[in-house]
């Protein structure tokens, strides 16, 4: 029998509305990169504008800080509340957020409210990857993940499609693609009816409370019912086992983040400028850049899913950081003929962008029901407290080179780290999900 007829209508709503979310998240963000030089312009003097990729490294950075800060709060309370419950909020206030940023009338508000959307946009991809690996089957866990993970790229495909044709509506353009962000909101709707919380879940949560009560009643407990009754992050590090484990997936995690953030969001800016050298229009030729980027990503991320399942965890996420290390120089040095930089944006972006499903495929595999969305939720967003200073890095050594080649190719070795890191991280293709 197809994986796919295995699965039922339970599973499949779930995939959708996971998917969804992370689409919905995945547009706000490629909005801020495409528009956030756009916006700067408006609130920065003529005198500052040489300075727009700090300032932009900057708010790009604040988002991610508020991104790791709202990332791991989601985790810890998806863990306590469920997966659904906090998915909805989640999505709910990112839309009222996204929506409030449109009215940004400085760039102290704007970085503010960046901050804001960054604690919402968060707290959702935890959830999401926490219930697809709790009710998908074991056997096509990869493929659902990497499905799933792909809403991401559609989302970057989307804002890139539409920033195409409102970027010519004038200086204010970018306060509509803001205002756009409010629609994920009614999706919570379908989603409060359309999907139920996983039962690994509820049967976690009947555990954890029994084993709380117990405690509290003076009933003396073994040692699985005194561990559940930790909070959930410090369990991360209270077992030996976990705590290596969750070292190995930061360092990994590190790679993915700070090597997307750092480069990748620099490659609409970078065709744009290259379009401008030659006389073309600089914000459309932007949006073209970031459209064959997301083609690429989007693609990347779905197949990594099927790839692993195929041929293991381990082995896929090695070749997607290797492939990185080689292709960011590729794009960023070795060529300037526009044709052929689309096309190395699409290459580039199925494997940098397609590497973040190692996460979602990887990490729900090694951790038990009771801290899976707290650990994998803490080890996709801890690292954005670093990597909130690739932007700024990134932008810094930008101007002060001034170019993208070099200082892309700079932030781009953080790979080699990814490829050490990787081999000691266990193969779990095939394998259960771990219970309480």
């Amino acid at each position: 029998m197809p994986w796919y007829r295995s699965l039922d209508r339970q599973q499949w709503r779930t995939l959708i509305a996971a998917n969804l979310g992370w689409l919905f998240d995945g547009y706000e963000t490629y909005a801020l990169i495409l528009t956030v030089a756009v916006a700067l312009h408006q609130f920065l003097q003529p005198t500052q504008y040489a300075q727009i990729p700090f300032y932009a490294g900057a708010t790009i950075g604040i988002t991610l800080l508020g991104w790791a800060c709202g990332g791991i709060l989601g985790g810890v309370l998806s863990d306590y509340f469920g997966r659904k419950r906090v998915m909805i909020g989640a999505i709910l206030a990112y839309a009222v957020l996204t929506g409030l940023t449109a009215f940004s009338w400085s760039w102290i508000s704007f970085a503010l409210l960046r901050f804001c959307v960054g604690l919402a946009l968060g707290s959702e991809w935890g959830t999401g990857t926490a219930m697809m690996a709790e009710i998908w089957p074991d056997a096509a866990r990869g493929k659902g993940a990497g499905l799933m993970q792909c809403g991401l790229g559609i989302g970057f495909f989307l804002a890139s499609a539409i920033w195409l044709f409102v970027s010519p509506a004038g200086p204010s353009a970018w306060r509509w693609m803001f205002l756009l962000g409010i629609l994920p909101a009614f999706a919570t709707l379908w989603i409060r009816r359309g999907i139920s919380e996983p039962e690994k879940w509820q049967a976690s949560d009947r555990e954890r409370r029994a084993a709380v009560a117990a405690k509290a009643a003076g009933i003396p407990v073994d040692a699985h019912s005194e561990e559940l009754t930790r909070f959930t992050l410090a369990q991360l590090f209270s077992d030996p086992k976990y705590a290596r484990l969750t070292i190995v997936a930061l360092l990994m995690s590190l790679t993915t983040t700070l090597g997307w953030w750092g480069i990748s969001t620099w490659v609409p800016p970078y065709v744009g400028s290259l379009a401008a050298a030659q006389g073309l229009l600089a914000a459309q030729w932007a949006a073209i850049g970031g459209i064959a980027y997301n083609i690429g990503g989007v693609a990347g991320y779905a197949l990594f899913g099927f790839f692993a399942d195929a041929w293991g965890r381990r082995k896929v996420t090695i070749v997607y950081f290797a492939f990185s290390l080689v292709l960011t120089p590729a794009l960023f040095l070795w060529s300037h003929s526009l044709p052929l930089v689309l096309v190395l944006c699409a290459v580039n972006a199925f494997f940098t962008n397609g590497q973040y499903t190692w996460m979602p495929v990887w990490l729900p595999e090694v951790y038990p029901t009771r801290i899976r969305a707290t650990a994998i939720s803490f080890v996709f967003n801890a690292p954005r407290f670093v990597a909130f200073l690739g932007p700024l890095f990134a932008g810094t050594l930008i101007v002060r080179l001034g170019g993208y080649g070099i200082a892309a190719t700079v932030v781009g070795t953080i790979y080699v780290l990814g490829l050490v890191a990787a081999p000691f991280f266990p193969e779990t293709r095939g394998k259960p999900l771990p219970e309480n």
